[in-house]
């Protein structure tokens, strides 16, 4: 999994009034979780940007004043008309405690529904994981080949090694669904096997 290095200032001063202070210098206001003590920090607006506005999942290389962290990022929140960031939730990780967090999916592969006419259709965007963040992959890959027309690829169907899948087991991951090319190439199928038929029966 990809890294990310982040610097942050302790924070001396906690609450909305001084959240707002920092906000009006284009600072975050951040914490960091998890460990023996909860930190109270802040990081420009820049510096976070790019960890904040991608798809994928990183480990934060997190740098406060001289000391240094491993965390995920693990909430957000935002201002509901302006969609600014407003703060930051991080959780510190260790190498020997497991942790829980979102991975995107990746569907590998060309579905035998598909070659049929049907259309692949990724249901679950990310799977929720359980394990040392060592073993955490950039994606989960599923490979779909084997996925015919109609039918699904469930949470209970896949596996990843030394990873714990938290979601429910009949939680959708993928699914080929039947489009009116797939139906109509099926009745046409359907209407020229009835037609031989009927020839063979004439002929005898």
């Amino acid at each position: 999994m990809k890294s990310f290095e982040l610097k942050g200032s302790k924070r001396e001063q906690t609450g909305k009034k001084a959240a707002k202070a920092y906000r009006k210098e284009l600072n975050i206001p951040c914490i960091l979780y998890g460990g023996e003590e909860v930190v109270h920090f802040s990081v420009t607006k820049d510096s976070v940007r790019k960890l904040i506005y991608t798809p994928e999942v990183q480990i934060v290389d997190l740098t406060i004043g001289k000391t240094n962290y491993k965390a995920i990022l693990k909430e957000t929140q935002f201002h509901p008309v302006s969609d600014e960031l407003l703060h930051a939730d991080f959780l510190q990780i260790f190498e020997d405690k497991p942790v829980a967090i979102k991975i995107p999916v990746e569907l590998t592969g060309l579905a035998e529904g598909v070659r049929a006419g049907g259309k692949l259709s990724l249901q679950t965007r990310k799977l929720k994981v359980k394990g040392l963040y060592k073993d955490f992959p950039e994606k989960l890959t599923v490979n779909v080949e084997n996925l015919s027309l109609g039918k699904s690829i469930q949470v209970g169907d896949i596996h990843f090694d030394n990873l714990e899948l938290l979601n429910a087991k009949n939680n959708v991951v993928a699914t080929v669904k039947t489009t009116r090319a797939a139906r109509g190439s099926s009745s046409s199928s359907d209407s020229s096997s009835s037609g031989s038929d009927t020839s063979s029966v004439a002929e005898k």
